[in-house]
């Protein structure tokens, strides 16, 4: 088994204290080139800016088996100077507005700081009390000296932190999907074709991952993402039934969400991998969300796809929470999976 170790914490922390918003990655892709590189038989940055990896196997002709991590994370955009340091934005991907008042922020390819700032209580009345403050309302204070470009983009200030059991960060979502895919990469069975791609602008629209799937053509394709964990308490005892993944339970398999219903032969393949190595594992209650693997399953003739994620919670916001553990276990399950594969899987 695979274990989670220094090393391993290290290189997550670099990743999420990077920037890259939906549509200007090069932070992360930098990192990741760098991890790839003396591990990988072909690497290739797409069009997009998306990273492809290509490990290749032996015999005749092994199953090529594709796994996606996306590199791009929730943020903003400037888009207004209004002058003395302050700049209108807009947000990039999936962000509640209730998550931004006050809160710091890195800003350009500089990761000036600035702060996300909206009129104060005191100067509010009872009326506007009652409403969540418009994102146009606001705007991002670098102060009479900063200085940003219309197009610069801007995220969470917030730093990495390992807690005990926990691991503390900005950009959880999907940092460690690409940290479990350098990983099993350094790793990589001989029995399969080993493709990954580490995609762009998942946030806005699954895009990168469309192109890949199509460069690839895998047999079988694996989305390893970070899922939103409902396990807070429920003081008004409603029934938990979306989203019931976890902290602490394993990967969350899907099987079925938004975009897609995942190939039933990949779920229940997974299902016996974790019960026959004894690797603790969920389900992801159908529905909500989505994954990379709704736009590789239509790639050329179609592709057979599930998704496997990490839960966390308080997805898209300035911090979010998972748990050590849960990640070395969906690291395992994945290498364990990937290692038992043959071509008869997509066959049965």
């Amino acid at each position: 088994m695979l274990s989670i170790g220094q090393t391993q914490i290290k290189l997550l922390e670099k990743l999420c204290n990077a920037m890259a918003v939906s549509g200007d990655e090069g932070e992360v892709r930098r990192i990741v080139l760098e991890e790839v590189k003396p591990y990988a038989d072909e690497v290739k940055v797409d069009a997009l800016g998306s990273v492809l990896v290509r490990k290749r196997g032996t015999g005749k002709k092994p199953l090529r088996v594709l796994l996606d991590a996306h590199m791009d994370e929730v943020g903003f955009m400037i888009v207004r100077d209004d002058g003395d340091g302050f700049y209108q934005f807009e947000t990039v991907g999936g962000i509640d507005a209730r998550h931004l008042v006050g809160k710091q922020v890195i800003v350009g390819k500089d990761h000036a700081i600035g702060v996300i700032g909206a009129k104060p209580i005191h100067l509010t009345s009872a009326e506007e009390r009652k409403h969540t403050i418009n994102v146009d309302s606001m705007r991002i204070d670098l102060g009479p000296e900063g200085k940003a470009k219309i197009g610069d983009r801007a995220t969470f200030a917030t730093k990495f932190k390992r807690v005990g059991p926990s691991i503390m960060s900005k950009s959880i979502d999907d940092r460690i999907g690409v940290a479990i895919l350098i990983e099993l990469l350094k790793h990589a069975p001989k029995n399969i074709e080993l493709c990954l791609s580490f995609s762009v602008q998942e946030e806005i629209g699954l895009r990168g991952a469309q192109v890949a799937g199509y460069y690839f053509e895998p047999d079988l394709a694996i989305a390893v993402d970070s899922t939103p964990a409902r396990d807070l308490p429920d003081y008004e005892g409603r029934e938990n039934y979306t989203y019931n993944t976890k902290l602490g339970l394993g990967p969350a398999i899907y099987t079925a969400h938004a975009p897609i219903i995942s190939d039933t032969r990949l779920v229940k393949f997974l299902e016996e991998v974790a019960i026959k190595n004894k690797i603790q594992h969920q389900f992801r209650q159908p529905g909500g969300g989505g994954t990379n693997a709704g736009t590789i399953q239509q790639a050329r003739t179609g592709v057979p796809v599930v998704s496997v994620s990490v839960p966390h919670r308080y997805t898209h916001s300035p911090i979010s929470v998972s748990r050590v553990d849960d990640w070395k276990n969906t690291l395992n399950l994945l290498h364990t999976a990937l290692k038992s594969m043959t071509p008869d899987l997509i066959k049965r």
